[in-house]
C-alpha cells in the first residue's frame, strides 16, 4: 500500500479508498428431529402412512400420505405451517455478494466515484426473506480522519429514505440500489441513502425483501463517495456487513 504521508505538502489531496464487504446468512432453527429409543428408530420428524421420494429417467416426485393437521395456522405473534410437506423446499436458501473487495483507488476532489456489487438470493421455501446492510463505522484512516456519510443534495436523505444526490459539491459516502426486491424509495439510480453506522448504535437497513422469491433474485448496490479539496489524504477503509435472513 502506498504511503501517502507526503501528500499533505501538495494542494490537491490524494485519497486511497478501500471498502470491504462481508456477508452472513442467518437461518431460523427449523429441524425435523429423528426419534429413537433402545427398540426403535424413526428417521422422520412426523408419523404418516406413507412418505417417500420416487424417480425415473423422466420425473422426480416426493409424496406424503396421512399427515395429520397439514395446514397453516396463525394468530397474533406467530405462524405455524404444519405438515411434512406443507411446503417442500426444492431450492435451498443461498446468498452471495459478487464483489467483496471494493477499491476506488485514488479519488479526485469534486469528482464522485462509484463501484458496484451484486447481491443474489435463491430461496424456495415458505415465508419471506430480507437482506440487510450496515457499515461498521465511517470511512476512516488510521489517524482518525473520516469521510462523512452523505446527506444527499439539500440534506434530504436518511438511512431509511433515499433522496437525489447529483451535485458534485455534495460530499460524503452513500449507496443506491437497482434491481429486484429493493425498497421503493430507490426510485432510480440518482436516489441514495447513507448506510447506518453500527458504531453509532444504528440498526441495519433492509436493502432487499420479498415474500415470493422463486429460483433467483438479484439487486445491485452501487456505493458512491465524493470528497472535497480539504479532505485529508490517507487510506480510508470501512466494512459493510450484509445479513440474509429467511423466514419459514
Amino acid at each position: 500500500m502506498k504511503n501517502l504521508h507526503n501528500d499533505f505538502m501538495f494542494p490537491t489531496r490524494r485519497i486511497v479508498f478501500f471498502l470491504f464487504a462481508g456477508f452472513i446468512i442467518l437461518t431460523p432453527c427449523v429441524q425435523a428431529t429423528d426419534m429413537d429409543s433402545n427398540i426403535y428408530h424413526i428417521q422422520y420428524g412426523n408419523v404418516n402412512i406413507g412418505a417417500r421420494s420416487e424417480s425415473s429417467s423422466n420425473y422426480k416426485i416426493s409424496t406424503t400420505m396421512g399427515q395429520t393437521a397439514a395446514q397453516s395456522f396463525n394468530s397474533n405473534g406467530y405462524y405455524v405451517k404444519a405438515g411434512f410437506q406443507y411446503w417442500h423446499n426444492i431450492i435451498p436458501f443461498r446468498f452471495s455478494v459478487s464483489n467483496t473487495n471494493l477499491n476506488f483507488g485514488v479519488l479526485t476532489p469534486g469528482t464522485p466515484a462509484t463501484i458496484n456489487t451484486t447481491l443474489t438470493v435463491s430461496f424456495g421455501a415458505a415465508g419471506n426473506y430480507q437482506v440487510t446492510a450496515i457499515e461498521e463505522g465511517k470511512l476512516r484512516t488510521m489517524a482518525g480522519y473520516y469521510i462523512p456519510d452523505t446527506n444527499c443534495d439539500g440534506g434530504t436523505c436518511t438511512t431509511s429514505s433515499a433522496a437525489i444526490w447529483n451535485s458534485n459539491s455534495t460530499y460524503g459516502f452513500g449507496y443506491t440500489m437497482t434491481g429486484q426486491d429493493i425498497p421503493t424509495d430507490f426510485i432510480d439510480s440518482t436516489y441514495f441513502r447513507p448506510l447506518p453506522d453500527r458504531s453509532a448504535s444504528a440498526n441495519p437497513a433492509v436493502v432487499m425483501y420479498s415474500t415470493n422469491v422463486g429460483r433467483s433474485r438479484q439487486a445491485t448496490m452501487m456505493v458512491k463517495t465524493n470528497v472535497s479539496a480539504t479532505q485529508a489524504a490517507g487510506s480510508y477503509q470501512t466494512v459493510i456487513n450484509f445479513a440474509a435472513i429467511p423466514t419459514y
